[in-house]
């Protein structure tokens, strides 16, 4: 009897656990995002003009702390600062927040073992500055000439579905048969009109699938660029620029080359690169080939990339060799997107007169030339 009410009470005790499906995901902890570069490139110039100015670092963690609007970056940056009261290395206690690239965190590592924790902070803020200034360009070049398309089309759809069938309807009320340049225009109304809704959906479905995949971005835009020389040419100064400069701000603080190599692929990570690179890393440290081989037998770089390490190994020289590539790869960037943007810009204006065009043409033009029989009917 006491067993069968203790069998009851336990089947309805609210108190019972939770289901470990359920309890998994309320304790899974939430994905913690990186900071955005602009927030970064204002942290690292203040640390590092404080860091030159003698300040220790957890005193320049606190002081930059004080009074910043973003109580997100004011959370890191007192965990990060009694991390660090409390032994834990600089470079250790920013990976910890889960707030910091390993770019950003292999830089601070090597500023931190050199001594020179204050160069580390200025130049990623360099670095993250211009990364910022071409990504901006990049988005002036494509994003505004994408809305004014899409504005652009919808005012065709918009024309071909709504405006161009009450012409028509008028033209059929006054018993005016449509011919030549009006019973085309009435053609393309009526295919506008039986597959807008189709043409639409796959253009928000392709859309989404592009921004979500990276494997699709990467496919459309090999694709793309093996077809068009100049995007070629823009996309890989880019990212070789990138991954270059990186090499060099590591380096030449104190990191080994093969690290170096390594951290340096996650500044382009979801690109071919990102494999290469850590392909040719490994080579270069475990089979000891020269680092000139295995960035020609194991990367896609450019040839002139391969040559210019080729002589810095010769000649001991390879920070000098490192900085001259990331300087030129720069200059070359900023032509290719000046090249760019006027190439998008003509294109653009080009859809932009067709689609105005075809607007004016379905919509005013049947008027125009069906006026005189109207007319005509009228009478």
């Amino acid at each position: 009897m006491s067993t069968a009410a203790s069998t009851t009470v336990k089947s309805v005790n609210p108190a019972a656990p939770a289901p470990k499906g359920l309890l998994a995901a309320l304790n899974q902890p939430k994905k913690v995002r990186e900071f955005k570069k602009k927030e970064l490139v204002d942290l690292f110039r203040g640390l590092g003009s404080m860091l030159r100015a003698q300040i220790n670092t957890a005193d320049a963690l606190k002081y930059y702390g004080q009074g910043l609007p973003n109580k997100v970056i004011v959370d890191a940056l007192m965990r990060i600062r009694e991390d660090i009261n409390s032994g834990i290395n600089v470079h250790e206690a920013f990976r910890r927040t889960g707030r910091f690239s390993e770019t950003v965190v292999g830089l601070i590592q090597a500023g931190s073992d050199a001594g020179q924790l204050h160069h580390a902070f200025q130049s990623l803020a360099a670095r993250l500055k211009s990364e910022l200034f071409f990504q901006k360009q990049i988005k002036k070049a494509t994003i505004t000439p994408g809305v004014i398309i899409c504005v652009l089309t919808g005012a065709f759809i918009v024309s071909q579905v709504k405006i161009v069938p009450q012409v028509e309807q008028m033209l059929m009320g006054v018993n005016a048969k449509p011919d030549g340049m009006t019973a085309i225009s009435f053609k393309v109304s009526h295919f506008t009109q039986a597959v807008w809704p189709f043409f639409v959906v796959g253009v928000i479905t392709a859309g989404v699938v592009i921004a979500r995949s990276a494997n699709v971005r990467n496919l459309i835009l090999g694709f793309v660029m093996s077809k068009w020389r100049l995007l070629r040419l823009l996309i890989m100064s880019l990212r070789q620029m990138t991954f270059i400069s990186t090499i060099r701000l590591l380096h030449s603080n104190g990191i080994n080359l093969a690290k170096s190599i390594r951290v340096s692929a996650n500044s382009v990570r979801n690109t071919p690169f990102y494999n290469e690179l850590r392909t040719a890393a490994d080579k270069y440290e475990h089979s000891g080939v020269p680092l000139s081989t295995a960035f020609a037998k194991y990367t896609s770089v450019d040839a002139q990339v391969t040559h210019m390490l080729s002589i810095g190994e010769k000649s001991a020289s390879l920070d000098a060799q490192l900085e001259m590539l990331s300087e030129m790869y720069e200059e070359d960037l900023q032509n290719h997107m000046n090249t760019f943007a006027a190439a998008i810009s003509f294109v653009v204006l080009i859809i932009a007169v067709g689609l105005i065009a075809a607007v004016f043409v379905g919509t005013f033009l049947p008027i125009f030339l069906m006026g005189p029989k109207m007319m005509q009917s009228g009478t």
